[in-house]
């Protein structure tokens, strides 16, 4: 029911994903909802906000794993192509869970506002770990990390409002060069 109120979510945002919603999506009893989910759909939100961080920081070590040779520039890339060939072979449907969250409820729902915060920081964590191991020193990995979260973030906005994926090809073409200059040693 989680991953079901993620992918609802990033498809129509929080206040238009109701619960009921998110059990036939699941295929889950409505029962279920009030038996797995007592804090209602605060929680159920949070939990999906909570699992969208968690997925997108795994995503990292997959890429970097699918990388021949590690460069911050090949990690950007990377992380914009997921949204390239989604947005290039499923239509431009669909969001960041996060971002939409954090558009459509954080300001009203501190609990949500907390849940993508540390959502945002375990993935920028993550970036910053894996930027840090490619040589960039650690007091630059963390701000780069944050540079390179917001440019894709922002990007998948701009290619959802355009029905284009300009916005993205751009940040990874012009971004990659700033962060492959941020290596001051080769590991």
């Amino acid at each position: 029911m989680v991953f079901s109120a993620a992918q609802l979510i990033r498809r129509q945002g929080v206040t238009a994903t109701g619960m009921r919603d998110v059990a036939e999506h699941a295929g889950a009893p409505r029962g279920s909802l009030q038996h797995y989910f007592p804090g209602g759909k605060e929680q159920l939100v949070n939990e999906a906000v909570d699992w969208a961080g968690r997925y997108a920081g795994t995503r990292v070590a997959r890429f970097l794993g699918e990388l021949t040779d590690p460069t911050p520039s090949g990690l950007f890339s990377a992380m914009v192509r997921q949204w390239t060939d989604e947005y290039t072979g499923e239509g431009f449907t669909k969001g960041c869970p996060v971002a939409a969250a954090t558009v459509d409820w954080a300001d009203s729902t501190d609990s949500t506002r907390a849940a993508a915060a540390a959502a945002f920081a375990r993935w920028s964590g993550e970036v910053a770990q894996a930027l840090t191991g490619m040589g960039v020193p650690a007091e630059r990995a963390e701000p780069l990390a944050t540079l390179m979260i917001s440019a894709l973030e922002g990007a998948i906005v701009l290619a959802r409002a355009e029905r284009d994926v300009r916005a993205l090809t751009t940040v990874a073409r012009e971004l990659g060069p700033v962060l492959d200059a941020c290596v001051t040693r080769r590991n």
